[in-house]
């Protein structure tokens, strides 16, 4: 899968991801990630009606410091999130 620098598909569609009759059970609704901070994986709910595209904060359940969250679905509906630590 093309990161979403390589990708002009990848830009910012903050459009939500509808269902069109194929199933909105397709689209990933949950990651489990590494905190950047602590490395402990942790599952992370995802919101595919946020957009095909998202950024926000969130706190790590084990260590409570904050990370970047980056979401990007695909058109199959298949997330890639990456996270960034914050200071």
């Amino acid at each position: 899968m093309p990161s979403p620098a390589e990708s002009p598909d990848w830009t910012d569609d903050a459009e939500p991801l509808e269902d069109d009759g194929s199933g909105a059970a397709d689209l990933e609704t949950e990651a489990d990630v590494p905190c950047p901070h602590c490395g402990e994986i942790v599952t992370i709910a995802l919101d595919p009606a946020g957009g095909r595209v998202q950024d926000y904060v969130e706190d790590c359940e084990v260590c409570c410091r904050p990370w970047r969250v980056r979401v990007w679905y695909d058109a199959a509906g298949a997330a890639d999130v990456q996270l960034q630590p914050m200071e």
